[in-house]
């Protein structure tokens, strides 16, 4: 297994609801959680990652900044439409401290992820890294 939501394992991020310059939504597959995506508030705020190719997705792991409740939803379409709901969590709120939640999948395959921020506990959250523990699906 390894991150296939990584920028460097050929994975994009096709669609953010919102950008700012100083932070935009490639900073959440770069890799390094110093660097991070900034929402411009208003929700829900959501950003769409599509793998090199079809995936099998054991795990996501993410590492944030005032989210209250987030989903996530694959596609197993060339292009990113049809999505599945995959899981929805409410996040516990940190106190300004880096929320780094874990989610267990089984197997689940995509060729896309769409991550959606329903809520924060502010008006503005922040993604520093979102990484997928998976294998490229095969045959």
């Amino acid at each position: 297994m390894f991150d296939v939501a990584l920028k460097s394992a050929g994975a994009q991020v096709v669609l953010a609801t919102s950008s700012d310059g100083n932070h935009p939504p490639e900073n959440i597959i770069d890799g390094d959680q110093e660097t991070f995506w900034a929402s411009t508030g208003l929700y829900p705020q959501e950003f769409i990652i599509t793998f090199s190719s079809m995936m099998s997705i054991q795990r996501i792991e993410i590492a944030c900044y005032n989210v209250r409740k987030i989903s996530f939803q694959t596609s197993k379409e060339t292009e990113p439409t049809n999505f599945e709901d995959l899981l929805e969590k409410e996040l516990d709120s940190t106190d300004n401290a880096l929320q780094q939640e874990e989610f267990p999948v089984n197997n689940k395959r995509a060729t896309h992820l769409r991550v959606t921020i329903e809520n924060g506990y502010d008006h503005f959250v922040s993604v520093h890294r979102l990484s997928i523990n998976g294998n490229a699906v095969h045959g």
